[in-house]
């Protein structure tokens, strides 16, 4: 039996039209013609970056009423499940529209805090890897769906650079809000 290989279709930056007009500057933030491949390059990076935290460290909150280390990499780990189904569904032409999520409520009611930041991390690298799975095998009629998701209507292009986008929007915050506070 032989396997096939699957040659992926160029996929630039998704146009204006193709996500909510909120996204578009951060969607910019990407600069990368194949968002396959940022995303790969994402989770050893983003790996290599959380690589600075400690397991205590990441019972970390830098105010009261925010996230801890391990909440924030949660909630990331919660944003990439959605936009993955979402961007599952709207591949497959599915045009049902597809509800929002309130954040705070996933997070307040995630298991994160009970958990060791290692075994967020590893299933951090479990989730982008299934969401790299399901990216690597569209083809290009797939990535050019359009559904409609919290209201918006988005793209399957779009949700992968909001992907992308997302975990660069919240390794800054890490960088800027916690580490630079446990830094002292």
């Amino acid at each position: 039996m032989t396997t096939a290989t699957f040659a992926r279709p160029h996929i630039g930056p998704p146009a204006s039209d193709e996500h909510a007009p909120y996204y578009g500057r951060y969607t910019s933030l990407v600069r990368s013609d194949d968002i396959v491949a940022t995303l790969g390059n994402q989770l050893g990076d983003f790996t290599s970056f959380l690589a600075r935290f400690s397991e205590a460290d990441a019972d970390y909150r830098y105010a009261v009423d925010k996230w801890s280390v391990k909440q924030v990499l949660g909630h990331i780990l919660d944003a990439e499940r959605i936009f993955s189904y979402r961007a599952l569904r709207i591949s497959r032409g599915d045009t049902t529209p597809i509800e929002g999520f309130e954040q705070d409520g996933y997070v307040i009611n995630g298991p994160f805090d009970h958990c060791s930041f290692a075994s967020l991390v590893e299933e951090l690298n479990q989730v982008r890897n299934a969401t790299l799975s399901l990216l690597r095998c569209l083809d290009v009629e797939a990535w050019s769906r359009v559904g409609t998701a919290s209201g918006n209507h988005v793209s399957v292009r779009a949700l992968a650079y909001i992907i992308a986008v997302h975990l660069i929007h919240h390794q800054g915050i890490l960088e800027q809000k916690y580490l630079s506070q446990l830094a002292r």
